[in-house]
Order: C-alpha cells, then structure tokens, then sequence
C-alpha cells in the first residue's frame, strides 16, 4: 500500500509540477514579446495541454517503481525565437524559468517540511516533492539538446559548438535516451551528487550545519 501511494504521490507531483515548468517558459517568453504559446493554448493549468504521455507519465512512474531519481518532461511549449526580445539571451531566459520553478517548488516543500516538521503521509508527500521537483530541475538544466539547459548554453556557446548542438537537437530525445542508457552510471551520480548539494544548501538557508 506505502508503493500505491507512493505512485500516487509522485504523478500527482509531476503533472502539478511540469504544468507550472511548461507555464514559466510560455509566460516568459510572452512577456518578452512571443505570443505563440498563447495562441497555442499553452498558458493555461489544464495539464492535458502539456502532459506527454512518455515523458510524463510513463518515464517518472517507471523510475519511481525502479527506486531511483524520479524525472521527465512534457510537451515543450511552442517559442518564436523571432518574436522573442533579447534575441539569444532572451531566449536562454526563456530555458532558464522552467527549471528554476522546479527549484523554486523544492526550496518551498522543503521549507514547509522544515518548519511544519511534518509526519506520516503529510511529511511523504513533501518529501517526496522536493525530490521530483529536483530531479526535473537538474535533468533540464543539462546542457543537452533538446533540454533547457542547452538554450542557456547556446547563448554563451561559440558557434562551432552551436553547430554541434543544432545537428544533436534534429533527433531530439533520441539524442537523450541514449546518452542515459550509455552514461547511466554518470548519471546517476550526477543527480546524486547534486540533490545533495542542493540540499546542504537548503539547510543551510535554515542554519542548519
């Protein structure tokens, strides 16, 4: 039953959480002037507009089962570069806003849990949100294309290494099934290593050594 809930938890904290990562790349850029994600009907809070039914579904509650870090993806919503102000930087900003509201929902789980010191199901639940929402954020922010943290790259990036990037970018998530399936080990210890980095952080925020 503690598995079933679990489950529970964790899609009910993917879709609440990859809706509002996919509404901080819409809002962004149409604050910086490309409407094309409203038009498309993205900024809205109806998970079925952003849900993939791979990536969001299938891939997280496949790691849950599995025990290991829980992360995805959704439909990634519609930009302009075009349209977006600030050109390459505007669009890095654009990248940028997704993962950071994941790290912006982990900080306020894990300061609920802090300061509430909650227990049971309560202290699961937020337990568990911190995970998945840092699990999202630092799977996105890699530097990998089609991931958002290749948009920040591309900005800094010279442009014999944007050209490397826009040919890895035409395959998409193929590029990034098979780079986890050959460095899964590295991966691995990526997102471990940085989770706990990150929750030292936290603590410490709280002054806690």
């Amino acid at each position: 039953m503690d598995k079933i809930y679990y489950l529970i938890f964790v899609f009910v904290i993917v879709v609440f959480s990859m809706v509002l990562h996919e509404l901080a790349h819409g809002f962004t850029a149409y604050k910086l002037g490309d409407d094309t994600a409203k038009n498309d009907g993205r900024l809205s809070l109806n998970p079925l507009r952003h849900i993939d039914p791979v990536m969001t579904v299938l891939v997280p509650l496949m790691l849950a089962l599995a025990g290991m870090p829980v992360f995805g993806g959704a439909k990634p919503v519609p930009i302009d570069t075009r349209k977006v102000r600030g050109g390459e930087w505007g669009f890095a900003l654009v990248a940028l806003m997704g993962p950071l509201t994941n790290f912006v929902l982990a900080l306020g789980a894990f300061l609920l849990l802090y300061w509430t010191q909650a227990t049971g199901m309560v202290g699961t639940f937020l337990l568990t949100a911190i995970m998945v929402n840092l699990g999202f954020c630092l799977f996105n922010i890699l530097p990998i294309p089609p991931l958002d943290g290749s948009r920040i790259l591309y900005a800094l990036a010279p442009e014999s290494i944007r050209g490397v990037m826009r040919t890895m970018e035409r395959y998409g998530v193929i590029v990034i099934y098979a780079l986890l399936l050959l460095g899964g080990g590295l991966f691995s210890n990526y997102m471990s290593a940085a989770t706990e980095g990150i929750l030292h952080f936290f603590y410490a925020l709280v002054g806690v050594a």
